[in-house]
């Protein structure tokens, strides 16, 4: 019932649009269908949140080996950030990547081949007791589980142990923001020299502290989105609060723009994968350079003119750190191999005057034709399809109208690489 009142209200939403006229409104409509055709569909994040729950539950019942040590099962990356994107093709699988976080176990009680062994046995267990067919496999970091063809999904289950205390205290005394510490977690690697070794040092992570100062990032924009939409609940007779409503339900212009760039991206570098500019990188620099914009176009244009300015270079490497954890460089193989800094500002060069054309242009044939070589020539016309097919209107799930929508300029902004800002 709630979610046929939330796609009514969707259907409903154009009603609620700030009345623009213009190349400005023409290029918000363009980019807010692109982004509409991008969007995962809300059944994903249900099937996501089901299906890391199933695993939770399971990891719970009474003859779980696991079960004494507390495990937490979340998620993490791009449907913890909302910021997932369709796959290209229907031959590719979405990546629901989630924690399994054992949290009455310690770093000193046993290795980090230990830990993914002692989840592993489980994770295998529950795979046979569900009938999966595709075998359980071992990544770098974490077990993978793949469910059937039609799913067209699969799970990364990465092993954890609390780690929150000894951030905290590694960051202090460095004098560094420690206001995510507490989430922090220890993970396992089987790359690192220490993998079988009983030690302290393990790798680190922070899924949860990233996507709060993502979440910060937005803050407001999000807070004022939500409000809108459970007031048109209430109006439709149905009991919602800001606080129960899922952030899934809502996108915010931060979120539309980086699903935009990673799409950008993913076409650019088909034929290079080696060398393509990985998400967290662009995620991170987004939500560094977002100004809090009402629109899609207005964030797109502070985040293009604003990224560089995010990367640091100490004369030797370039530095992006983790907002979270400022000893963690996202740009470590950059140095390593060189191509990828390369790779990542001939991107971001491309996104800008792709952008910008499309920012510029005055009908919307021109702006596909601006964007469709990087976005998928598919993508775009479909986008073009929606906007007339809707007489020049757009579906999508109402929000508090921009104030106004300034045509972005993506300007070619000089690479003057700064101290990371923004972790406040």
């Amino acid at each position: 019932m709630v979610w046929a009142i939330l796609a009514r209200i969707e259907r409903i939403g154009k009603q609620r649009e700030l009345k623009m006229t213009g190349a400005n409104d023409q290029v918000e409509k363009f980019l807010q269908a692109l982004v509409g055709e991008l969007a995962i569909p809300v059944s994903r994040y249900e099937q996501a949140e089901t299906s890391y729950k199933s695993l939770g539950d399971w990891f719970h019942r009474p003859e779980s080996t696991v079960r004494n040590f507390d495990p937490a099962v979340y998620v993490q990356g791009s449907f913890r950030l909302g910021t997932a994107i369709r796959p290209i093709s229907d031959a590719e699988e979405y990546d629901v990547d989630s924690v399994c976080e054992l949290k009455k176990l310690t770093k000193n009680e046993l290795t980090q081949f230990d830990l993914r062994q002692l989840l592993g046995h489980e994770i295998k267990a529950y795979h046979d007791a569900k009938g999966m067919t595709k075998p359980v496999r071992e990544g770098r970091r974490c077990w993978i589980l793949s469910y059937a063809d039609g799913a067209q999904f699969h799970m990364d289950v990465l092993p954890s142990l609390p780690n929150g205390s000894e951030q905290r205290l590694l960051l202090e005394r460095a004098q560094f923001d420690a206001r995510w510490a507490d989430t922090a977690i220890a993970i396992t690697d089987r790359d690192v020299p220490t993998y079988r070794v009983r030690t302290a040092n393990w790798p680190r992570s922070n899924p949860k502290g990233y996507g709060e100062w993502f979440k910060s990032r937005m803050a407001s924009v999000l807070a004022r989105r939500k409000q809108v939409l459970v007031e048109s609940l209430k109006r439709q007779g149905v009991t919602a609060s800001v606080e129960k409503l899922p952030d899934y339900r809502v996108r915010t212009p931060l979120q539309a723009a980086v699903m935009l760039l990673k799409r950008h991206r993913d076409n650019m570098f088909t034929g290079e994968p080696d060398v393509k500019p990985i998400s967290v990188i662009i995620t991170t620099l987004a939500g560094h350079a977002y100004g809090e914009q009402d629109a899609i176009s207005g964030a797109l244009s502070s985040i293009l003119e604003g990224m560089e300015r995010y990367i640091h270079h100490d004369g030797t490497k370039y530095i992006i750190a983790n907002p979270t954890d400022p000893f963690e460089n996202f740009a470590d193989r950059w140095e390593k191999d060189p191509r990828k800094a390369k790779a990542f500002f001939r991107w971001l060069e491309q996104a800008r005057q792709d952008f910008g054309r499309a920012a510029h242009a005055t009908t919307l044939q021109r702006m596909n034709e601006a964007v469709s070589a990087r976005m998928g020539t598919a993508l775009t016309d479909r986008a073009v399809t929606k906007i007339n097919g809707n007489g020049g209107g757009l579906l999508r799930t109402p929000s508090a109208a921009p104030a106004a929508v300034a045509i972005p300029t993506f300007g070619n902004a000089p690479r003057v690489p700064t101290t990371p800002k923004g972790f406040a």
